[in-house]
């Protein structure tokens, strides 16, 4: 039964449909089609082991084919007798058909370069399909050299049986795949940094898939924002953190979390920050809760923050909407780093700012109740100042530099007295006991105990009864017994637990906000 011939029709025209359905070039694609059409025609008229190029016009798609042969000698060749030849089993055949195929075809780059890799370890055994002597070449060129291709014309065929046609349609289709990958790879590593639309596609786990267009991103739960819920068909504004390719297409990895998402987003809303006459200077976040952001201009007629701003607060509202309602403090970057520090502890009220340049660490002083506001709730004022800022902030109160100071003359007055002379020893505990009087002084003026109060379970009424008792600051708390401060706060009506007030002024003590911020969300049941 004779086999079904298949015209090649008119291949232009379908190039160049194929390329813009995809949205990929044509040239790409015209290629594609000519190592498929090359692949057909050694499958249905060529030989094993040749090498074949065809040419198609992309006007009129008149096909050439040409017989490509590589140039070689006894150095680059194994040169085998007849017999030795014939002996060579069914399988070595095929396996050297196939690498010829395939670097025809030029579909695995990987196997190419492993079997190139496996050429240098070994010669490969000479073919006359494919390579043509040195000497042989010469007659045809004289300037060709060892290593070139010399290429035959071999007799135009434009039709070609149905295996020979399913081969060209696999090659086209698996090429085209790969363009089209790279292509997409190519569109969405451009806009790497950049936010862009989806629609939620589906929900696995935790896991969110947002449909982008012309692919699927995902958003992993560490860049959600907490408290955040998602549904399928949900409009979303996403930050593309960054595009990998992979075999099945670009890996493109989504983010609502970024500090960074901040900043595009208010380049989209604000034009002056788009057009570069505001500058940005620096982002600080806390996803889902608050963000900071320093901007400057040197437009003497520009107002940077009310930019941002916008009339009737539209341009920052719309950032807020797009972050779920995140708030976001405006500053004016200042490049004295004194000013620029005091701004950004905003909205608290700053007295003074120390600063030593070698250790970029800063002593802020705040008034005595301006404390709680210029640390912020678990500390997150004080820590979005640090990453904006940059500065390491040791933040004080009035008040606690008094009380401060009052320690300094006691542990100074008993260093003395262990050092002084027996003479002495009466006269050092006599001032021994009037900074210890002073210091009690300053307890009994003292009607701020909000540090105490950042302690989970402590109000007003305990701190206030702890600094008549001599705890005054987080140190003191976190060295005292936990049975100890219950009899102490005894006389405190309601009943009160301290087990953990020294484990969490310890934590204070050290700085260690985060942590403390995590302690506390577990004593009150996960809740901020």
């Amino acid at each position: 039964m004779s086999e079904e011939k298949i015209s090649m029709g008119d291949f232009t025209g379908a190039i160049g449909a194929l390329a813009e359905e995809k949205g990929i070039d044509k040239e790409q694609v015209h290629s594609t089609v000519e190592a498929a059409i090359a692949a057909a025609y050694k499958k249905e008229y060529g030989k094993r082991g040749q090498n074949i190029r065809a040419e198609m016009d992309a006007i009129s798609g008149e096909m050439k084919f040409f017989l490509v042969k590589e140039v070689v000698d006894e150095t680059t060749r194994e040169f085998i007798e007849e017999s030795e030849e014939d002996e060579e089993t069914d399988s070595d055949v095929k396996k050297d058909d196939h690498k010829t195929a395939e670097k025809n075809v030029s579909l695995e780059k990987g196997a190419q370069e492993g079997s190139d890799e496996d050429e240098e370890e070994k010669k490969q055994r000479y073919n006359e399909e494919r390579d043509i002597l040195i000497e042989e070449a010469k007659k045809r060129d004289k300037d060709i050299a060892i290593g070139d291709t010399i290429e035959e014309t071999l007799p135009t065929e434009t039709e070609f049986g149905r295996v020979a046609a399913q081969t060209a349609k696999q090659v086209i289709i698996q090429r085209i795949r790969e363009v089209e990958r790279d292509a997409m790879y190519k569109e969405y590593k451009e806009k790497e940094g950049e936010i862009v639309n989806g629609t939620v596609q589906r929900i696995e786990g935790r896991t969110v898939f947002v449909d982008l267009g012309k692919s699927v991103a995902v958003l992993f739960p560490r860049e959600q924002v907490r408290g955040e819920h998602y549904s399928v068909g949900q409009r979303v504004k996403v930050y593309i953190e960054s595009v990998e390719l992979d075999t099945r297409g670009p890996g493109i990895k989504l983010s609502r979390t970024h500090a960074e998402m901040v900043r595009s987003l208010f380049e989209m809303e604000v034009p002056e920050i788009y057009s570069g006459v505001v500058e940005l200077k620096a982002v600080a976040r806390e996803a889902g809760s608050r963000s900071k952001i320093a901007v400057w201009t040197d437009d003497e007629d520009i107002d940077p923050v009310g930019s941002c701003v916008g009339q009737k607060g539209m341009r920052v509202n719309t950032v807020i909407d797009a972050l779920g309602g995140e708030k976001i403090d405006i500053i004016e970057w200042n490049e004295k780093t004194e000013d620029f520090i005091a701004a950004a502890l905003s909205p608290a009220n700053v007295l003074s700012v120390e600063i030593d340049e070698e250790t970029k660490h800063a002593r802020v002083m705040v008034p005595d109740d301006q404390l709680s506001l210029a640390i912020g709730k678990h500390g997150q004022n004080v820590r979005l100042a640090v990453k904006l800022t940059g500065w390491n902030l040791d933040v004080e109160s009035e008040q606690s530099l008094a009380e401060k100071e009052a320690k300094d003359k006691v542990a100074k007055a008993t260093t003395d007295a262990k050092s002084d002379d027996t003479d002495k020893k009466e006269e050092s505990k006599d001032v021994a006991a009037d900074a210890e009087e002073e210091k009690e002084v300053v307890k009994s003026d003292s009607s701020d105990a909000d540090d105490l109060t950042k302690i989970e379970g402590i109000g007003p009424k305990i701190a206030q009864t702890l600094v008549q008792e001599g705890i005054i600051t987080f140190a003191d708390l976190a060295k005292a017994d936990a049975k100890d401060v219950s009899e102490k706060i005894a006389s405190v009506r309601g009943s009160h637990d301290p087990t953990t007030w020294p484990q969490q002024a310890g934590l204070a003590t050290a700085g260690k906000w985060d942590e403390l911020k995590e302690l506390q969300d577990e004593l009150d049941g996960g809740k901020a």
